[in-house]
């Protein structure tokens, strides 16, 4: 059923927004030198690294500097990157992502395969799933950016205290998922955009 919902909403979701994401991308390339797409590795279902792909929102070579972001103003980011990534706009590449079936409209956010290095073998079971565009840890932490801009180290807060209350909250979406609680999660995640 996930599957086949993945599938549909993706095309759909691809065929709806082709003229934003032309627009997008156009607007992208035009401000700074780099194309308009930031291809990541990150770790997919049972640990597979898998290219996510967003809307280019830093400056080329700014995740060399660190791969977290820190506060709204990074001056890693370019104009257009602000308000692609204040309004998940950066996010729709994955609609791609969804469709050749990297990952799940709902499902735990995709992480970096330093941070996934550090999983205790329990926080792996997230793993077990394939990773989604949105999840209830994104909602809680839609503000992470601010919250990590007024820490000492970034970093080290990220992963002592961030990294491993996201990785809760999925675990408690692993022990509940169904096609209800994953419409749920959609609703809240459009939600908080506009809000």
């Amino acid at each position: 059923m996930k599957k086949l919902f993945d599938l549909f909403f993706s095309t759909l979701g691809i065929i709806v927004l082709l003229p934003l994401i032309i627009l997008l991308a156009i607007i992208v390339a035009i401000e700074s030198k780099g194309g308009f797409i930031y291809i990541q590795k990150r770790v997919g279902k049972n640990g597979i690294i898998f290219n996510l792909l967003k809307f280019r929102t830093m400056y080329i070579n700014s995740d060399k500097m660190g791969l977290l972001t820190v506060g709204n103003r990074d001056p890693r980011i370019t104009k257009s990157g602000y308000y692609l990534r204040k309004y998940k706009l950066d996010e729709l590449l994955q609609l791609f992502n969804v469709l050749i079936g990297d990952m799940s409209f709902v499902g735990p956010r995709p992480e970096v395969e330093k941070y996934v290095d550090l999983y205790t073998l329990n926080q792996r079971k997230i793993l077990n799933v394939k990773p989604g565009i949105t999840d209830i840890a994104s909602i809680a932490y839609r503000s992470e950016n601010q919250i990590l801009s007024i820490q000492k180290n970034p970093e080290l807060f990220y992963i002592q205290k961030i990294m491993p209350h996201k990785i809760r909250l999925n675990m408690v979406y692993l022990n509940n998922q169904n096609i209800c609680y994953d419409f749920k999660i959609v609703f809240l995640t459009i939600f908080n955009i506009f809000k």
